[in-house]
């Protein structure tokens, strides 16, 4: 992806996560980094991708087995996602694009944010999973132990790697 490509999920379930970034990696980035090794998330510390989340942690593993792929996650501490580049660039743009409009559908919002771009060249893909997820599920011990996580020396509970399994 350039660096004036934003992505930015809709859908805050679990079970959606592993399809939508399979989804984006095999759409934008591997047609842009076809070289790469490892894939890079920031996210947030609360909601579906929170730092304490097994869910998160397990649906990543999942993804880089099947994609071979090194996944490195770094969270904005606690109170901190303010200071996400993303967020900045990015929303204010939109706020400024449906000001004065009046948002009656998903659909309505979704173009909006869709057709949201700047001067410098600024893209936003946006779009309505209407997939049902399943919500609650639990992820056991066992299956946080299966997890082929390193955490990284400063706050490795924000800062880790998930590497690939081989041979599964």
């Amino acid at each position: 992806m350039s660096d004036n490509q934003v992505v930015q999920s809709i859908q805050d379930k679990y079970d959606s996560l592993k399809p939508y970034l399979n989804e984006r990696w095999y759409s934008m980035g591997k047609e842009v980094y076809p070289k790469s090794q490892h894939i890079m998330i920031t996210a947030d510390c609360g909601g579906s991708n929170s730092y304490r989340s097994r869910l998160w942690k397990l649906k990543l593993q999942e993804l880089a087995t099947q994609t071979g792929k090194t996944i490195h996650v770094c969270h904005f501490p606690p109170g901190t996602s303010k200071w996400n580049k993303i967020e900045h660039r990015l929303f204010c743009h939109i706020t400024q694009n449906w000001r004065g409009r009046l948002l009656t559908s998903l659909q309505v919002v979704i173009n909006l944010i869709r057709n949201t771009t700047t001067t410098q060249g600024l893209e936003v893909e946006a779009r309505l999973d209407p997939n049902l997820y399943k919500t609650g599920i639990k992820v056991t011990d066992q299956e946080l132990e299966t997890i082929a996580i390193e955490r990284n020396s400063f706050h490795g509970e924000w800062n880790y790697i998930i590497k690939p399994k081989v041979g599964t």
